[in-house]
């Protein structure tokens, strides 16, 4: 394995000195790099599959169940063919929007998945129709079952017109610039609580997966942080690759790199023998316990196709409905402030610069034309960034957009191999709660980590801080707790649903809040944490040699000519934007100026 280490000549605190008669002469330092892989590196093809594989796993746990939640609302438990084309359809959907968005958009190692902020309007239009009809039985006449399909379709198809709808808000706030121009106001008292909430909304399914089997959970927990942490620095020698035939060993971090695969593979390997062995109770009885059974669900796999390619349509023509459109737009600002929290979080786990505005103008409009694709195919879900596999790049110190690229491509062929997707979804609920704990437990921390440039002696910014968080996850708790939801009726149902929707997101809440009060509460530069901020961002866009390493969001491919035409400066989601006043706090200067300067 290549040497990951970079020679540091601009930082004299970096400098070594040895001792030549009177004189001591200046030696660099090698210093480890944050990251094993940069985001513009690639690791060897194998290595990269395999953590591509990884990626994918950490996802589809909760990729699996979120379909899952909607099935009930849809009123399709009992079509199980159905359902595993629903979570099929949701894996090849999300895969071309990660693939979009890592390759063309933000340009940072973040999958793509189903929202949960989707989940409440959906729910909510879903419910609007009644109860389900009667249950199927063995018995049922063919137009018995004709009519059960018929009434899961009409709530899928209104639930489709709304989010393909509802989302071009945001391809609009995404490519006009207007989600780059709101960034000139939001520092680290505002991004620390959006990204710590992230972590902190996802509590509840985390608690209800893991607790389903805490001996489970725990080891799959345990077995993780080994992985991660205790045996990091074990190095397993491999075989290499190169030009189609085997060339000399080179030794790995083969178990920081796959933490979470081993871990998963682990745990599932000892839930197969429980349940083969008849320790976990049976799944008759339904005692504590028997939820960690690999045997819950095999009519999932005999159902399920082999090989199947979604399409748009594919459960028919969608319908668009002002109420549905309107009760949507409120999952969208919540999904927007998730994914800006996420962004920033990825950022700096990936070892990268904070992205700039054109990249999250770009990453905002993919998410928005992401959610377009996702109710055109009929995911009965909108997507946005995964928080889970921010935290995984987190713990593998592999930032690399191909492995995410590869994971994407993984992700299409597993939604067209029917059969394999049901075996996935066959993944113990309580090892997929091990995984939240602790990735959504890094991602609280990373969010927290922004307040290393906030002055923490202020009792102006411990009170937005302190305020936001208590208040982001306490309205959400009380308007859920008994009937307190009916104090907000207004008499207009689909109003009630868009108030219970908004006051029930934390990311939303708390980054409102935060956003508000840090801007209207007086405070200088350096106690907000702006001046900090502002001369890390500068540090990290400039590498030692003086050049912008801010290159990595640039597009794909034809920067040469991009460069080359001044009036591409003037497009929000062009690399060459010139903006003002991100961080800077003076409009005359462009924050981009050191990557300006080198293209002009």
């Amino acid at each position: 394995m290549e040497n990951h280490y970079i020679e540091d000549h601009a930082l004299s605190t970096e400098l070594a000195t040895r001792s030549d008669g009177d004189s001591k002469i200046a030696m660099p330092r090698k210093v480890e790099r944050a990251v094993i892989y940069g985001v513009d590196e690639r690791p060897p093809i194998f290595q990269a599959i395999f953590l591509g594989v990884q990626h994918f796993l950490t996802f589809c746990g909760t990729g699996v169940a979120l379909p899952l939640i909607l099935v009930g609302p849809l009123c399709m438990e009992q079509d199980q063919l159905a359902v595993s084309q629903l979570i099929a359809t949701a894996f090849f959907v999300e895969g071309i929007v990660t693939f979009l968005q890592v390759t063309f958009g933000l340009r940072l190692p973040v999958v793509q998945g189903g929202s949960s902020a989707y989940l409440g309007p959906a729910i909510a239009l879903m419910n609007s129709y009644g109860e389900c009809p009667v249950s199927l039985t063995v018995n049922s006449t063919a137009s018995e079952r004709a009519n059960y399909t018929e009434v899961w379709q009409v709530r899928m198809r209104e639930v489709q017109g709304a989010i393909m709808v509802a989302p071009l808000l945001q391809v609009v706030v995404g490519f006009t610039g207007i989600m780059g121009f709101l960034l000139k106001f939001i520092g680290p008292i505002t991004i620390a609580p959006c990204v710590a909430l992230v972590g902190f909304s996802l509590l509840g399914p985390a608690a209800s997966r893991a607790g389903l089997h805490w001996g489970i959970s725990v080891l799959t927990i345990f077995s993780i942080f080994m992985f991660s942490q205790v045996l990091k620095n074990v190095e397993v020698p491999v075989l290499g690759w190169r030009r189609g035939k085997c060339s000399s060993t080179r030794r790995v971090p083969f178990f920081r790199m796959f933490p979470i695969i081993l871990g998963v593979l682990l745990a599932w390997l000892i839930a197969y023998i429980f349940t083969i062995t008849d320790v976990f109770p049976s799944a008759e009885s339904q005692t504590y316990g028997y939820r960690a059974r690999t045997d819950l669900n095999p009519e999932v796999t005999n159902d399920a196709q082999w090989f199947r390619i979604p399409y748009p349509g594919q459960w028919g023509v969608p319908v668009v409905t002002l109420a549905g459109v309107f009760v949507m737009f409120s999952a969208v600002v919540a999904s927007v402030l998730d994914s800006l929290g996420d962004y920033y979080a990825i950022a700096r786990l990936a070892g990268a610069p904070p992205p700039p505005p054109h990249a999250v103008n770009r990453g905002i409009g993919f998410e928005g034309i992401g959610c377009v694709l996702a109710g055109a195919w009929g995911t009965a879900n909108g997507t946005t960034s995964f928080s889970t596999n921010a935290g995984l790049v987190g713990i593998t110190k592999v930032g690399s957009i191909f492995v995410i690229q590869i994971c994407a491509v993984i992700m299409i062929i597993v939604g067209m191999l029917g059969k394999f997707t049901a075996f996935i979804s066959t993944i113990p609920l309580p090892i997929v709660g091990g995984v939240l704990c602790v990735l959504l437990g890094l991602l609280v921390a990373v969010g927290l980590s922004n307040l290393q440039y906030v002055d923490l002696n202020s009792s102006r910014n411990l009170l937005i801080i302190g305020f936001s968080l208590f208040m982001g996850m306490l309205l959400p708790l009380w308007v859920d707790t008994g009937e307190n939801d009916k104090l907000l009726e207004t008499g207009i149902t689909r109003l009630d649903r868009v108030i219970k929707v908004v006051l029930t997101t934390e990311v939303f809440i708390g980054g409102v809040f935060a956003f508000t009060l840090d801007n209207l509460l007086p405070g200088s530069r350096e106690e907000r944490g702006i001046t900090a901020f502002t001369k890390d961002y500068n540090e990290q866009t400039t590498d030692t040699e003086g050049f912008s390493s801010i290159h990595i969001y640039d597009f794909p491919f034809g920067m040469s000519f991009i460069r080359k035409w001044k009036w591409t400066r003037y497009i929000p989601v062009c690399p060459t934007f010139l903006y003002t006043g991100l961080v800077d706090g003076n409009d005359d200067v462009p924050v981009n100026r050191v990557d300006l300067d080198t293209r002009f």
